[in-house]
């Protein structure tokens, strides 16, 4: 793919913006959906098993739309695609306010993730344009710029929540507020040449051992946070017993560190090495979780919330650049490869959660899920300082 973005007459800042942009938006939509999961828990009466299993519908979506994922970006170009399926994205969002039955959540979710899954592989599509514009790493900005999105919607879902707003309106408004935003940024996007795609026609391309073990560390961390997005609001509720104003400050609280600390990312990595911030990464998931579970008090659980934040916040965007950097395969070909192998864990993770909840505890999953921390210390343990 050709990446005309010098060629528009814009700078490429206001193109970085404009990428930025949709990796906000798509923070904002998924965060908003994740913050109003209790209520709708509440209102349909699922319990935590069932609700495990309603959200398989979300991972259905996104595994079936990943081959038409990359061919519409390869023959539409990404800044199309991308347009388009947050538009898609969005009404979804409002269809998950109007679903009134177990049937029609798990249609609407389906479709949600299916649509998730095209803003995805676009927009990072646009990233990737946007790093060869500057000739450095800046996909964790982007990422930062997700992680932020999540952080405002999820103080937004908790007003809402507080004020007793049903998810409906609140969705309505969201969907709104992102059909304004890619109005005014559209024009500035880059623009694809929609053609061959990097590495052929192949969708997915079996990665090598070096970035198999990329992959695998993207995959522990992305349980990790999938775990948070899903289940953070139904965590403080039944295991914490926050009262309802604070039903998600500890979503909150993780968002605000992840988003931090992906804008720290590249500079602690430059001073560190890769190897010790992955290390550390892993060890202050695992930490925080445990911390969650051992105290399950308000501020303890806070406290223990934004200690996995922080470290799950750098992974995946170090992870991405490694892969950037592959010796084997093209940037876009190993890019691919290794966040389809860490997506899987952040699709999975949610359904996990709710499956082991059903058998054990809530507790006992969230210590399931803090083993993989040590995953993440263990993994980058491996790799060059």
């Amino acid at each position: 793919m050709i990446l005309q973005g010098t060629e528009t007459g814009y700078p490429r800042h206001v193109h970085r913006m404009a990428a930025g942009a949709l990796f906000f938006l798509q923070g904002v939509c998924f965060a908003s959906w994740a913050s109003r999961i209790p209520t709708i828990q509440q209102r349909l009466g699922l319990s935590e098993a069932t609700l495990g299993l309603v959200l398989l519908a979300l991972p259905a979506g996104s595994m079936i739309a990943l081959p038409f994922s990359g061919l519409w970006v390869a023959r539409k170009g990404s800044a199309l695609v991308a347009l388009t399926a947050l538009v898609f994205y969005g009404m979804a969002l409002v269809g998950l306010g109007l679903a009134g039955s177990l049937p029609a959540l798990l249609t609407v979710l389906f479709v949600f993730g299916f649509t998730g899954n095209v803003v995805n592989i676009s927009v990072n599509t646009q990233a990737v344009g946007v790093e060869a514009l500057y000739g450095r790493s800046v996909m964790a900005s982007f990422h930062g710029l997700w992680s932020l999105a999540g952080f405002v919607a999820a103080g937004v879902g908790a007003g809402m929540i507080g004020a007793g707003v049903p998810p409906l309106p609140h969705f309505l408004g969201m969907g709104l507020f992102m059909l304004a935003v890619l109005a005014a940024c559209s024009r500035f996007l880059l623009s694809d040449s929609p053609g061959e795609p990097t590495g052929g026609k192949r969708v997915f391309v079996m990665p090598d051992r070096e970035l198999l073990g990329l992959g695998l560390m993207a995959f522990c961390s992305m349980i990790c946070e999938g775990a948070m997005f899903d289940w953070s609001g139904v965590y403080f509720q039944r295991v914490v017993g926050a009262e309802t104003d604070w039903v998600g400050s500890g979503y909150a609280a993780f968002m605000a560190m992840m988003a931090s600390g992906r804008f720290l990312a590249d500079g602690l990595t430059r001073r560190f090495g890769l190897r010790r911030v992955f290390q550390v990464s892993g060890l202050l998931i695992t930490l925080g979780l445990m911390l969650a579970v051992m105290l399950p008090r308000l501020s303890t659980a806070i406290v223990g919330f934004m200690l996995v934040g922080l470290g799950v916040s750098s992974v995946v965007p170090l992870v991405y650049g490694a892969a950037g950097r592959s010796r084997t395969m093209s940037p876009g070909v190993a890019l691919a490869a290794v966040s389809s192998i860490g997506f899987l864990g952040f699709l999975i993770g949610p359904p996990l959660i709710g499956l082991v909840a059903g058998v054990a505890s809530l507790r006992g999953s969230f210590t399931l899920i803090a083993a993989l921390g040590l995953g993440v210390a263990v993994l980058g343990s491996r790799r060059a300082a």
